[in-house]
């Protein structure tokens, strides 16, 4: 059995004020670092969507079109302020028989700002590149 004194009194009070922000600062660290984690994973996996989904199309105009929407599909679920897709199918202007490429850039803002409102920047910005090579001797239009 334990008796305190009276200088001891509120000591576990003290404590728990002290700590809770700490605690909290360390929670909001980890769910910003989670959600920076998830998307750069999602980011990286709708650039190689839509630079695959690119390639196999037969025209530069339809590449760009199934490109982006593939990998906009990638970012479905991805909690993104603002997103950007860019597709670069000027490989279909290579002749055929030329080696080429076509080239998926997929940019998301992550929110940071709404954790705990500890001051965090509002938004960092995550991107990926992917290139997918066109078949040499496949038809382009």
């Amino acid at each position: 059995m334990s008796h305190r004194t009276g200088s001891e009194r509120g000591a576990a009070a003290t404590e728990v004020v002290l700590l809770a922000p700490i605690v909290m600062l360390v929670v909001a660290m980890l769910v910003g670092g989670a959600r920076l984690w998830l998307a750069r994973a999602a980011v990286t996996d709708a650039a190689q969507a839509g630079a695959r989904a690119a390639t196999l199309e037969y025209s530069a105009g339809a590449a760009s079109l199934s490109g982006a929407a593939a990998a906009e599909a990638g970012l479905d679920g991805v909690p993104c302020a603002t997103s950007a897709v860019a597709i670069d199918a000027s490989g279909y202007a290579v002749a055929v028989g030329h080696p080429a490429a076509v080239t998926a850039t997929v940019s998301c803002a992550v929110p940071l700002g709404d954790l705990f409102g500890l001051g965090l920047p509002g938004s960092i910005t995550v991107e990926a590149t992917n290139v997918s090579v066109l078949d040499s001797y496949r038809r382009r239009q």
